[in-house]
């Protein structure tokens, strides 16, 4: 019985998410008493009803002492998580005992994820982003949660089945004589006859890589492109997987060459599954109906799980609006819009395009403002009364530069939002007095107005008009990439779609690693991870076969996984323990860029209700690189993890051993250029 709630501190509903068991009880407990008529009442509705006290409770602690509730447990065994994100608080219930404090909490931080990568930095500011988590529009509104339901239960599948998703990294596809060639093929054929074509509407493409189902075969970005961050990278292939759900394995279900004269070619993807029947995902080809299809002239697509566009033109060339970090030589934006085309070129395999966009560089300059004017607010508010002109003057020596480029920019978006013009002058008016006095009082509501008004002058250009723009790739130029990118991989579909199922066994590592069951090897600085498959569904196999010995291995390396983040959430980079028959393994390290080992530091401790350690939520390994660079900024830092399980009858010192041995002949492999 699982919900994830949003809410304002006046009880407003901005989204919500339960599954089947949760509506079944909030029906039971509300269905017969505000019953009055044929219908019962809406789930949002009983949702107010059955939250309102917590949420009221919650608004007046903030009101009084600045805090709210973290966890607790009711008397019938319910959890709740809560976290407050600016004026929106996020709520996180689990009834059956299935999801642990952290997994709660883990999925309140990876639904704000989804919300960056949708609303870029409309999510900076509260009043906006609950415009866009409730819209007026009743149908928009629908499809929007709709939406994030979706990417919910895609997270939450993904997450009980894929090793990448359970430790939140990158899984590649192993063959690097392949690998280098599709990068080269994206380079050469995809992206510099793309981006050299008059038809791309002005448009470039930065990006491009491919997926096999979950796992990354190349990636290729272009030499004037930003690198994307693995959190990004991985929040990008969930999206492609929810759009795109894996309904087969291989062979014959997977699609026929596209062939622009043939008749209409149609893809199989499975309708939306009702909220909380996560395992629909994955059904039986034979029981999923067509959504889209080819038609020529014009390409049409029936409305889906990911539908959030306000145009009626509901087609698979129109792209999806994403918001991804970007660093440059001369600037940095940590929400920059992209386009995305994701292109599925057979079932299970998919070719995504990520592409710069017109009027992209406003982006940039607006986080530029908005940094600026926090500052200003940060420095106002340690001002208690009026301070003089000089003195904002020295502790603020670029605010004569702000006002220079501020200036500018208002200037080249011309009328475009008057109020903005209206707010920048009355600021200048009150910060810049020749009488060389300037009142913190006045000021501090005129910052949060401007920054207010920038995020709105974002959030036009970038969210509300990309959801109804028609720039973009032209359609002929997607078919062309299509049915290039189909040629070259023809050959090699039904080996992709088996290989990444058996990405990398057991096997090879028995013979040189005796007592050795699982490991998993992760690069935190590339977000990228190692690990033999690990699969127990029916139709596929592997040296655990597919009984109960799969489930139960596959329930243990989950249990490693959690056990390792509970014990570096407390600090330790190293953890032997013994659980019956096993041993479990986990390490961190820091080395070089040469592979030499730097020495251990003490870890900082997190307190429980930090964000999750992972990548999706909150990226804690970047942050730890940080915190360890601070002593090495001469050097390149690079961060390593290794989980291993090994039988319990091998011996403490030969498991050390072995698993120092096993990174060394990890560390080549993890090489491979794919980023």
């Amino acid at each position: 019985m699982k919900c994830l709630l949003v809410v304002t501190e006046s009880a407003e509903i901005l989204f919500y998410w339960t599954d089947a068991a949760f509506e079944k009880n909030l029906r039971e407990q509300y269905g017969a008493v505000e019953n009055t008529g044929d219908r019962l009442p809406a789930v949002e509705d009983s949702i107010n009803t059955l939250f309102a006290p917590l949420i009221i409770s919650c608004s007046t602690l903030i009101e009084k002492i600045n805090d709210i509730y973290t966890s607790f447990v009711t008397e019938n065994g319910h959890h709740y998580i809560l976290h407050q994100f600016g004026e929106c608080l996020y709520i996180a219930v689990n009834g059956d005992g299935s999801e642990s404090e952290d997994d709660l909490r883990r999925k309140i931080f990876v639904l704000k994820k989804f919300m960056e990568v949708q609303f870029g930095m409309v999510t900076l500011n509260s009043t906006l982003l609950k415009k866009e988590l409730r819209p007026n529009d009743t149908g928009k509104r629908g499809r929007l949660w709709k939406m994030l339901q979706g990417l919910l239960d895609t997270y939450d599948l993904l997450r009980n089945q894929e090793q990448s998703f359970m430790v939140e990294a990158v899984e590649r596809l192993i063959h690097p004589t392949l690998c280098e060639q599709c990068i080269e093929f994206l380079e050469r054929r995809v992206v510099q006859q793309i981006n050299g074509s008059p038809e791309r509407a002005g448009e470039e493409v930065l990006h491009a890589f491919i997926l096999v189902h979950t796992k990354l075969l190349a990636f290729y970005s272009s030499r004037s492109a930003s690198s994307v961050k693995p959190s990004d990278l991985l929040a990008l292939i969930l999206l492609v997987q929810n759009m795109y759900p894996d309904i087969s394995d291989h062979g014959d279900a997977a699609a026929e060459d596209f062939d622009v004269g043939s008749a209409p070619e149609v893809y199989y993807t499975p309708q939306p599954s009702p909220t909380g029947k996560k395992t629909e995902l994955m059904g039986a080809e034979e029981e999923c109906t067509p959504v889209f299809q080819f038609v020529e002239p014009d390409i049409q697509m029936a409305e889906d799980s990911l539908n959030i566009l306000e145009s009626e033109h509901r087609d698979p060339a129109f792209p999806r609006r994403v918001f991804l970090e970007a660093t440059f030589k001369d600037g940095y934006c940590p929400m920059m819009p992209h386009s995305m085309y994701c292109l599925p070129l057979w079932p299970g395999i998919s070719l995504v395009l990520l592409t710069k966009i017109p009027n992209s560089q406003v982006a940039v300059s607006l986080y530029n403002f908005l940094e600026a004017f926090s500052l200003l607010e940060k420095k106002l508010n340690e001002v208690q009364e009026g301070i003089p002109h000089s003195r904002l003057q020295s502790s603020l020596p670029s605010l004569a530069d702000l006002r220079t480029k501020l200036d500018k920019f208002i200037r080249a978006l011309g009328n475009i939002d008057q109020q903005l013009q209206n707010t920048w002058t009355d600021f200048k008016n009150k910060a810049f007095l020749r009488t060389g006095q300037g009142n913190a009082q006045e000021l501090l509501p005129l910052c949060r107005s401007l920054r207010s008004q920038l995020c709105a002058i974002y959030r036009q250009y970038f969210v509300t008009e990309g959801q109804g723009s028609h720039q973009r790739l032209s359609e002929n130029l997607q078919k062309k990439a299509f049915t290039m990118m189909q040629e070259k991989l023809t050959d090699w579909k039904d080996f992709l779609l088996v290989k990444s199922k058996r990405n990398i066994t057991m096997v090879s590592y028995l013979e040189e690693f005796p007592g050795l069951i699982h490991f998993i090897y992760v690069d935190r600085t590339a977000g990228q991870m190692i690990s033999p498959s690990l699969s127990v569904s029916d139709d596929s196999t592997s040296e655990l076969g597919k009984g109960p010995l799969a489930h139960f291995i596959k329930s243990k390396v989950w249990s490693l996984v959690r056990t390792s983040r509970r014990y570096l959430q407390k600090g330790y980079t190293t953890v032997t323990l013994r659980d019956g028959d096993y041993y479990f393994s986990y390490f961190l390290w820091f080395e070089n860029e040469t592979g030499y080992k730097l020495e251990v530091i003490e870890l900082p401790v997190l307190s429980d209700d930090s964000a999750p350690i992972g990548m999706l939520a909150g990226d804690y390994y970047r942050k730890l690189l940080r915190y360890y660079s601070k002593t090495h900024q001469t050097e390149i830092i690079k961060c390593y993890e290794l989980m291993t399980i090994h039988l319990g009858v091998i011996p403490p010192d030969s498991i050390l051993q072995q698993c120092c041995d096993l990174a060394r002949k990890l560390w080549e492999p993890s090489r491979i250029p794919l980023l």
